[in-house]
């Protein structure tokens, strides 16, 4: 009875030793294929973000074009201090000054005149809040005044994730005088109604879709009378974000280690007879116009209207533009803190440049020659923490006299 006791107990030794080994070497081979997944997921990644890093990423500089400055830095005199950035703004013949708060800076209101130096949000509070069944902004970023006293305000609707559209206020009466909500074949999802200009009789409405995300900018039409609107040039390199690194002194526009910003159309400005329209890509190194005849003729050809675009001359990595009586087309430089001239004569000119240009952005002529400029700081914006936005306020509005002027508004 011993002996055989010894033989089982030996027997569930061995059972349990190979037991025991099976485990490990089941538990080995587990580890094996976990640790062989792991490599293969880093390598994936690695793969995938060296190739995403190829298409979105990289990216040369554009020289400085600025030059020594006409006008000295004292020029430029604080209109507004914020606690959130400005993006666009238009001022009123009768000099009141409406901007916007940049969408991408989260602030808890959109549209705002400055009254006695303080922003009041217009056309009142509850316009700034989303409200079911009521009129309200989504996210509004470019602002214009017509020659028939209305503030003209376009709401990209975060992408199109909400509805694009666009709006009119009586400055009097701050009613709504005239609504367009765009149909998705004009500014579907990811779309982003940047900037625009209106004609002088008020009847035609020219827009930047800059498609940062999307990269498929293009100028839309709109004709306020028949409300009907057109998406032309899509495609066409005037309206098509460059292979550029846009970088301020404070930091380069690339987030995530590999996305690089760029930026089609939206740099957009019309002559004060609404003759010619200007326009560039922000990620570009050229301006270009076309005749508004042609982008108001429904009978061109998609072809034929690409022909009739003309490249004006050399500019910056430039945000927003206006024009003057003289036939100057302004121009915002975020690289350098500066403001230029493109003259007929098709050079560059560098009026004002100083550090507390923080990415000038909108441009508005008011009264008395006065040219009005927003600072977004948008590199003190863009994939930020609301902690380091707060750190680097104020946030400003400038004004200078340029030695031109211009109708108020744009």
């Amino acid at each position: 009875m011993v002996v055989a006791a010894d033989v089982g107990s030996a027997a569930a030794g061995r059972r349990l030793a190979v037991g025991r080994d099976g485990v490990r070497r089941r538990s080995g081979d587990r580890m094996r294929r976990v640790a062989r997944l792991a490599v293969f997921g880093v390598l994936a990644c690695v793969v995938v973000f060296f190739g995403l890093r190829a298409k979105y990423g990289g990216g040369v500089r554009l020289e400085d074009r600025t030059t020594a400055p006409v006008l000295p830095a004292s020029a430029l005199e604080p209109v507004a201090q914020l606690d959130y950035p400005p993006g666009n703004i238009a001022v009123s013949r009768t000099g009141r000054v409406f901007f916007t708060l940049h969408p991408d800076g989260h602030p808890p209101q959109q549209v705002l005149e400055l009254v006695d130096g303080k922003p009041v949000p217009f056309p009142d509070k509850d316009f700034q809040t989303p409200a079911e069944g009521t009129p309200h902004f989504q996210s509004v970023l470019a602002l214009r005044i017509d020659r028939q006293d209305r503030l003209w305000a376009l709401d990209y609707a975060r992408y199109a994730m909400g509805q694009p559209r666009l709006l009119a206020f009586d400055l009097q009466s701050r009613e709504i005088v005239h609504r367009f909500d765009f149909p998705t074949e004009i500014a579907g999802f990811l779309s982003m109604l940047n900037d625009f200009q209106v004609d002088p009789r008020g009847e035609k409405i020219y827009i930047a879709e800059s498609s940062p995300l999307k990269q498929q900018p293009a100028l839309i039409v709109y004709d306020v009378a028949t409300q009907q609107a057109r998406r032309l040039l899509q495609g066409h390199p005037a309206v098509q974000a460059g292979n550029y690194l846009l970088q301020t002194p404070e930091r380069a526009m690339v987030f995530y280690g590999f996305y690089t910003l760029r930026i089609g159309i939206d740099s957009i400005g019309l002559d004060r007879q609404g003759t010619w329209l200007y326009f560039g890509p922000v990620s570009g190194d050229r301006m270009y116009r076309v005749a508004t005849r042609d982008l108001n003729d429904p009978a061109l050809s998609a072809d034929e209207l690409a022909k009739r675009v003309e490249d004006f001359g050399p500019k910056t990595l430039s945000d927003g533009i206006s024009t003057d009586d003289a036939g100057n087309v302004y121009l915002t430089d975020p690289e350098h803190g500066a403001i230029l001239t493109l003259g007929q004569d098709r050079k560059l000119t560098t009026l004002v440049k100083d550090p507390r240009l923080r990415w000038p952005d909108g441009l508005s002529f008011g009264p008395d020659g006065w040219l009005y400029v927003t600072c977004s700081s948008l590199q003190h914006v863009l994939f930020t923490s609301a902690t380091h936005r707060r750190t680097h306020a104020p946030y400003q509005i400038f004004r200078f006299r340029p030695g031109h002027e211009a109708p108020p508004g744009h």
